[in-house]
């Protein structure tokens, strides 16, 4: 038992944490795993034990006790040394797992009544955290019969509450599949920052293929529960259905994502399911798969190794990428920004790239050159090229980051540690979700002057080599079709790879008819004066990690001062 989901009712008092069927739940599991390592804590629960185990009930009435009187009143023979131990071993469990409040509330259109039920849910989060905290508390300190000189306020109630309700949707807004309405659509989530997360896996592997099937009369949910995240993903509306075991990823999808509000609720362009037994769709997309139903329907199994973050943000994003290639729009893996200097010129860049092709860090390491005066990140990982007004536009889809911290700068994350969610930040590939911008900016349409694949394998020595301009679409389209990178371990890729287009989401599944379309917009490029490129960072080069998007940026600072579209644009 990974993830732990307390309803949402006023928890003020030892009693019912200790009658709560969770709490004999946790001890149960944790007795089960100090007896894997054999640990001696195993002595002070000797007279629990009998022929058939553990008798787990009259331990947790043992413990109920140790809240209302010293274990030195009673005729108790238990090691205090030990029983400190399993006591504050227990407590660091229980703080090892995802922990949720389910709160189901009636969405309020009035703000003042919104905005009370959010306060009272608050105050059930902070109150359930203070009655877990203080129950350990007792117990320790009915042990030893002494008060700690250093207490420490750690974390120890709901990382996470969820506000839940039933979708009103009128009926002609809905889908004829009434199973997908059965269950409670979120509309509001509180953080109890820091948030940190360890998920089974930290990489993603392969690409989610595309069948033509109708799947929803035949997928069954099995025994778990389910939520619904309703999100908007760049002018998007998707439903994300996810099974209560990965409650975590439904938390890094809300600070990635904005959050459709029930006045907004209406028929969604796509759907995804998380955590859906693999049987139910065959053992052939263990990764997962994209169905074309009537709408095209995401999957990612119930399997250990699809427990990545990763997979609930691509899923996401390819569903939304072929719905862009269906209705003639650019998808693009990569990142866009506003940059204004001192001087008063301004550009919009584009960079498509891969993950770990270093257009993250190229960014940061922009921003913090003396000669920029802001740097407005529109786009950080996925975005749509629109013709409007006879122009080629840029809009985004996430309003957050999912950022690699292995070659971000030493405090990057924790500036943001209040705001942002941590995915094992202990290991290789550690991630931190982060909010970043404005839903109605990052979807507004934005002209752009720059237009550049991000090499991160290419070795240069001078600096006039660090950003090359193509003169022919043809050469342009071959660059970004090739879609080379140095794998950075963000996948499950090593060494040099090839992703078309740098864009395994959508893009190289519909490659024919991607190929037709980004030769439309390229060429419209060219027409238009947009500057086309290939911006070399080095970030795949050994001992250039940090250096190379540094030396990437200040290049692009000089292309932009000499660049004269952007003389004097404000």
């Amino acid at each position: 038992m990974r993830t732990i989901t307390v309803e949402g009712t006023l928890i003020d008092n030892y009693d019912q944490v200790v009658a709560s069927p969770i709490f004999k739940e946790i001890i149960k599991e944790y007795v089960e795993f100090l007896e894997s390592i054999d640990s001696p804590i195993l002595d002070v629960l000797l007279q629990f034990k009998h022929n058939n185990g553990y008798d787990y009930q009259e331990m947790v009435f043992f413990l109920y006790l140790l809240t209302l009187r010293p274990i030195s009143e009673r005729n108790s023979n238990a090691d205090v040394h030990k029983l400190h131990d399993f006591i504050e071993g227990l407590y660091d469990f229980w703080r090892e797992k995802h922990r949720f409040i389910i709160k189901r509330e009636r969405y309020p259109r009035s703000f003042n009544v919104r905005d009370s039920v959010i306060k009272s849910t608050e105050f059930i989060g902070n109150t359930f955290e203070k009655t877990v905290r203080n129950l350990y508390r007792t117990l320790e300190k009915n042990i030893f019969l002494k008060t700690e000189k250093i207490l420490r306020e750690v974390p120890s109630g709901a990382q996470v509450i969820f506000l839940v309700d039933k979708p009103r949707i009128r009926e002609k807004e809905r889908l004829d599949y009434h199973l997908l309405y059965s269950m409670p659509f979120i509309w509001g989530i509180i953080f109890e920052p820091p948030v940190i997360f360890h998920t089974k896996s930290n990489k993603r592997k392969g690409i989610f293929p595309i069948v033509n099937e109708k799947i929803l009369s035949k997928i069954d949910l099995g025994q778990s529960k389910w939520y619904v995240l309703p999100i908007h993903v760049g002018r998007l509306i998707l439903y994300i259905y996810i099974n209560s075991e990965y409650l975590c990823h439904v938390a890094g999808l809300a600070n990635l994502f904005e959050i459709v509000t029930p006045e907004e609720l209406r028929k969604p362009d796509g759907i995804v399911f998380f955590g859906l037994p693999l049987e139910s769709i065959g053992k052939d997309y263990i990764n997962g798969v994209v169905f074309k139903d009537d709408l095209y329907v995401g999957v990612v199994p119930d399997i250990e190794e699809n427990d990545y973050f990763g997979y609930a943000k691509k899923i996401v994003l390819t569903v939304h990428n072929l719905i862009m290639i269906d209705t003639f729009k650019l998808p693009i893996h990569g990142s866009l920004a506003r940059i204004k200097l001192k001087s008063g010129q301004s550009a919009t860049a584009m960079f498509v790239g891969d993950s770990g092709a270093g257009k993250s860090e190229t960014l940061d390491a922009l921003g913090r050159l003396t000669e920029i005066s802001d740097l407005e990140i529109i786009i950080d990982d996925m975005g749509s090229l629109d013709i409007e007004n006879d122009r080629v536009v840029a809009y985004g889809t996430e309003t957050g980051a999912f950022v690699r911290l292995d070659d971000l700068p030493p405090g990057y994350a924790y500036a943001t540690i209040d705001r942002s969610i941590f995915m094992n930040p202990d290991q290789s590939n550690a991630r931190v979700i982060v909010p970043y911008g404005n839903f109605d900016r990052i979807t507004a349409p934005t002209p752009i002057d720059f237009f550049l694949y991000a090499n991160n394998f290419t070795n240069v020595n001078s600096n006039e080599e660090r950003i090359r301009f193509f003169r022919d679409p043809d050469i342009a389209l071959e660059t970004f079709s090739k879609g080379a990178r140095m794998a950075k371990g963000t996948t499950s890729e090593k060494g040099l790879s090839y992703s078309y287009f740098a864009n395994p989401f959508g893009a190289v599944q519909r490659r024919e008819a991607h190929e037709k379309i980004a030769r439309k917009y390229i060429t419209k490029m060219f027409n238009e004066g947009i500057r086309v490129g290939e911006i070399r960072t080095m970030l795949g080069i050994k001992g250039y990690e940090r250096e190379g998007p540094y030396l990437a940026a200040k290049d692009l600072l000089r292309v932009i001062t000499h660049n004269k579209s952007s003389k004097g644009r404000k």
